[in-house]
């Protein structure tokens, strides 16, 4: 890739994260499509993170929920799939075939693979066999247009068979033939989740059949994708690349140097990447801004390597044991703190870092308000639980 042709400090990086991820007052965003366009993926592990992410970016924040709920499942301009790193998103609907071909076909190829090698261990019915079923379900699906998995057994009663998975082993359990089929069909991009059953914060959904889009090329894909997200999130070094795509490192060198990708130099030493057309400075950093932002939001997820916005000392209390991020407290383009949300609805904080100045008590404050002011009474508990967040809620 040649040597580095710029540096770009700390500074400069968070002051892009407050532009670019709308997070600085004057860069917030009018609708939920905007802010999907912004971070190229929203989180959708856990249902609620969409709306919360969306929330913190709107300029206005009353109209979350209906706007976001419009743009889901009315306009369908927002798509929920799987995608990178077998991980639940949602995506702008003009990323869906990008997604698919960058990275869905390889992880679906992985996971068809392990749903008919655990049946052939379990005794259960052969590959044809499965082909009928999937065939017929979806069929199914598409006469119902949107339907649970007991609905869609109902219609094909073949989808509650069961078989025993990993026998012998402390994980060991019995799933269901509708449970691992449409999570294939999830990742091989013929399903999508549609409507929740309850609630925005409900994690049980209604399937749909996927949208149509066309084919595309994996490897002009992967140069779609990673430009949209060097555009979002670079400078960002290989670690960050690969981690964000699953790509191999192969792959994400190759694709680098597909699309121009442009070297620059951190701060820890390390070399970063660019967009091959933003070179050019950021004109001035942001106003001070604060914000609370959900568990899981992109933005705290974006970068594997995060000492420059996540000092690690301040990582025990607000991550689970599995890597996963709780609701976080920024001022300024760093993470300053954890939130939680009390059952009476109230939001309560705490600032771990010592050096936070009374301006971004004040800050945090406001950030506080707005969200409570449009979670009303909705009480919303993260799926992945961290200790800050636990200790706060109770």
């Amino acid at each position: 890739m040649g040597g580095a042709e710029r540096h770009i400090g700390v500074a400069e990086r968070r002051a892009r994260l407050a532009v670019r991820h709308r997070l600085a007052g004057p860069a917030r965003a009018a609708g939920p499509e905007e802010v999907a366009d912004s971070l190229v993926a929203l989180h959708g592990s856990d249902p609620a993170t969409v709306h919360l992410a969306v929330g913190a970016r709107l300029a206005d924040p009353a109209k979350t929920v209906p706007e976001t709920e419009r743009a889901l499942y009315a306009d369908r301009t927002l798509v929920r799939m799987h995608g990178m790193r077998h991980t639940v998103f949602v995506f702008p609907a003009d990323l869906t075939a990008v997604v698919h071909a960058s990275t869905g076909l390889t992880v679906a190829a992985r996971e068809r693979a392990a749903l008919l090698k655990d049946m052939a261990t379990a005794g259960a019915p052969d590959a044809a066999w499965l082909a009928e079923v999937e065939t017929s379900a979806l069929a199914a699906l598409a006469r119902r247009g949107q339907a649970t998995a007991a609905e869609l057994a109902a219609d094909e009663p073949r989808l509650r068979e069961q078989f025993a998975y990993a026998a012998g082993r402390s994980y060991e359990g019995v799933h269901t033939v509708s449970t691992r089929l449409l999570r294939v069909l999830g990742v091989e991009g013929k399903v999508v989740r549609g409507r929740p059953l309850g609630s925005w914060t409900s994690s049980q959904f209604r399937w749909a059949v996927a949208p149509e889009h066309p084919e595309t090329d994996p490897a002009e894909a992967r140069a779609v994708l990673l430009n949209r997200w060097l555009a979002t999130c670079g400078p960002a070094t290989e670690a960050d690349l690969q981690w964000w795509t699953g790509w191999r490192v192969t792959e994400v060198r190759r694709t680098l140097a597909a699309v121009g990708a442009r070297p620059v130099s951190l701060d820890d030493g390390t070399t970063g990447y660019v967009a091959a057309d933003d070179l050019a400075p950021v004109v001035a950093p942001p106003e001070p801004w604060a914000a609370l932002l959900p568990g899981l939001d992109p933005t705290a997820m974006a970068w594997r390597q995060r000492d420059w916005y996540l000092a690690p000392e301040l990582r025990p209390p607000l991550f689970d044991r599995s890597g996963n991020v709780g609701p976080t407290v920024w001022w300024n383009g760093r993470v300053v703190g954890g939130w939680a949300q009390r059952a009476d609805g109230e939001i309560v904080w705490r600032f771990l870092d010592p050096g936070v100045r009374r301006d971004a008590e004040e800050a945090v404050a406001d950030a506080a308000a707005r969200l409570h002011g449009w979670l009303g009474t909705t009480k919303v508990t993260p799926r992945f639980r961290t200790p800050l967040e636990r200790e706060l809620s109770g």
